[in-house]
Order: structure tokens, then sequence, then C-alpha cells
């Protein structure tokens, strides 16, 4: 363990506090606010009526115990006084003491692009809604699978919605990908995303969290995992958001780090899309797809030198496919995206699935949302 006595023991106070910060925020207390408190006024501001005794529980902290409770958890502890901290974070006033890391912990600034005299490009940050739509999902994957395959980390909350999506389009390509969670970095969150949980470790990314192992999140600590978020990457993509929501948290945060933030546009008809084209009003960069988001993190030179050595045409058909399916493949590229579409009549329905699973284990085509079929392209498209 890395992570040094005083760091180690601040951790362990805002799990002690955790209550009272979360009364703070319901009071409507800036969590960031309360976070940038020293030890003993974060201890006075939140420890109410039963202070005296959350100062006694602090004193008897043992900087040992924490470091053998990280260590049966399998959690790597950084401090900000630890050369493997991630630098950018020390842009923010209420920087973590400590980063508990399931993973690439040894690696972590390097894998995001925050190591002195590193090669990693740049991370970036893909956050959105949890109810998302296929199309945002769609889109949300597509970025994460793009920028992984460019070598760029994604970083993202590991929720439901855009964040997982984006987390497995990273994995698609082995790709770098790192979660923020809000609660303990052992305890997968939600529960229905271990698999994805488990996907992120063995493939070399990275889980991390402020928190102890064994924390359960109270509500403050998911904007309080936004600010973490915000401040590893120096780009933050928002692809569907509402008007009131933790991915705008997130975007706020960003800007006020002086980080580039970008949003995905959508109708003005949809809840999902008031968020994002309320950032595009207000000045974010718009995405419309991975040359956008590769223009922005990694600079218009550099975005297309990657863009050439992967190219950007639909994967070829063989010379010898059948007729059939060469012209079934043709409609889906002028834009029959559906079976309804596809297919001239209900008994034709059949025979167009049929055809479709054929290019589909060809890799010509890829199901995408709302049952939509897509031509396969190459990772960055």
């Amino acid at each position: 363990m890395s992570a040094c006595d005083p760091c180690l023991r601040r951790a362990r106070l805002l799990a002690l506090v955790a209550g009272g910060i979360e009364i703070a925020h319901s009071r409507r207390r800036p969590v960031r606010d309360v976070l940038a408190l020293n030890d003993d006024d974060l201890t006075a501001a939140v420890g109410g009526r039963d202070v005296d005794a959350l100062r006694e529980r602090f004193a008897a902290v043992d900087p040992e115990a924490e470091r053998a409770a990280a260590r049966a958890a399998r959690l790597e502890a950084i401090c900000r006084h630890d050369p493997g901290y991630p630098a950018r974070l020390t842009d923010d006033r209420s920087a973590p003491a400590v980063l508990f890391v399931r993973g690439a912990g040894d690696r972590l600034g390097a894998l995001l692009g925050d190591a002195r005299g590193g090669e990693q490009p740049p991370a970036v940050a893909i956050v959105g809604t949890r109810k998302a739509s296929p199309d945002g999902l769609e889109i949300a994957q597509t970025l994460g699978r793009g920028m992984a395959a460019s070598g760029v980390t994604v970083v993202s909350g590991m929720a439901l919605g855009i964040d997982s999506a984006a987390h497995a389009g990273a994995l698609e390509v082995n790709g770098p990908t790192v979660a923020v969670l809000a609660g303990g970095a052992d305890v997968p969150y939600p529960a229905s995303k271990r698999g994805l949980y488990d996907k992120i470790v063995a493939r070399g990314g990275a889980v991390v969290s402020e928190l102890p192992p064994g924390f359960r999140a109270f509500r403050w600590n998911f904007p309080a995992r936004n600010r973490i978020i915000a401040a590893l990457a120096p780009a933050t993509i928002v692809v569907e958001a509402a008007e009131r929501s933790g991915s705008l948290i997130t975007a706020d945060l960003a800007l006020e780090l002086g980080r580039d933030v970008a949003a995905v546009p959508g109708t003005v008809a949809s809840w999902r899309s008031q968020g994002t084209n309320a950032l595009l009003r207000d000045g974010a960069t718009l995405i419309r797809g991975v040359h956008d988001a590769l223009d922005l993190v990694l600079g218009s030179a550099a975005a297309h030198a990657v863009l050439a050595r992967a190219g950007s045409t639909a994967v070829p058909p063989p010379p010898d496919l059948a007729p059939e399916l060469m012209a079934l493949l043709a409609a889906v590229e002028d834009g029959r995206d559906t079976i309804t579409a596809l297919a001239p009549d209900p008994p034709g329905a059949a025979t167009v699935r049929a055809h479709l699973m054929e290019l589909e284990l060809l890799g010509l085509v890829r199901r995408a949302g709302a049952g939509r079929i897509v031509r396969t392209r190459p990772a960055l498209t």
C-alpha cells in the first residue's frame, strides 16, 4: 500500500461522517465544498450532536488496519502524495485523499494519459442518462469502441445506460477503460453490472473509488463520484441527458476545472436531449461521431492520422457472396435497416431473417438498438 497514514485516515473519516454529509447534501450544501474542508472542519461541519464521539472514533482510526482491509479486498491504495496518483485530480480543490483501485493500480496514471513522460493519449469521459434510448446506447457504445481502438482510455461511472454502454464499447476492442464508483471499489454497483466490472479488471482497466472497501453509497456519493470523473479526463462527452441530471453536474464540474465539454445532439422533442442540446446552445463542442470525438481529444492532425491508419469504409463483402445476400446488404446500406423495411411481405420476413443471420456471421452487419440492422465498420467508425 503506497498511501500514507494521514490520507488513509482521511478516507476512513469520509466513511465515518457519511451520514452527516448526506444531511448536508439534502439541505443543498454543495458536496464539493464539504469535501474540500480539512479533517477538523469537516468533522465539526457535519458531526452534529455526535461531534465529540466522531472525533474519538476518528482518533482511534488505525492506518495499518486500513491497509490490511484494502489488501483483503484486493485493492491498492494510492494517495495524493504518491507519484502514481493521477496529476489531473489535483486540479480539484476537493481532490480525494486516496484512490482505492481494483485492477491496474500501478499503471493508473499511464492508463489515463496522465503519467510524466508517458506516450498514452489523454483519457475521455463519456457520460449520460441511466434511462438511455436504444440510439443513445448505440452511440455511446460506438464512441467507447472507437476511442478505445485509438488508444484513448474511456472513463465513466459504470451506471446503467450510457455509462455502461461506453465501457462495453471499449471492451469490445479490448481497449482501456476506467470505472469510477460511488461506493467501495470492491463492491460492483449496480450489482447487475458485476460481469462488466469483472471484464474491466480482467482486460487491463481499473475500477476506482475514494471510499474505503465495503462502503455502500449514499446519495451524496454520486455527485462526489462525478467530480472525480470530470477531473480524470481533459474532455467530457455527454451523450444523452435530461435537463437536470448527474451528467450535467459532471459537465459543469469539468467546465469549472477548465476541461473541454462536448455533447451529442438529439431531437428537440425528446427529454433525453434537453440537457445535451442545452450544453450545445451554451457552447459545448458538437459530437457527431468518433471523428469529432478524436478531434476533441487528440487534436485534428493526430485524429486524422489515427483515422487514416484505421480506415473508415464498411467491412467489404467477400467476392463470392451470394447474389441474394449482396442485394440484402445493399438494401441495408441504402437505409432499409429493419426487418419490416427489408421484407416485401410477412411471409418474406423469415427469409430476410435467415439471410441477415448469414451476413451477421460473416461480420458484414450487426444488430443495433430498436431492432435496427447496420453495416459493420472498423472499430473507429
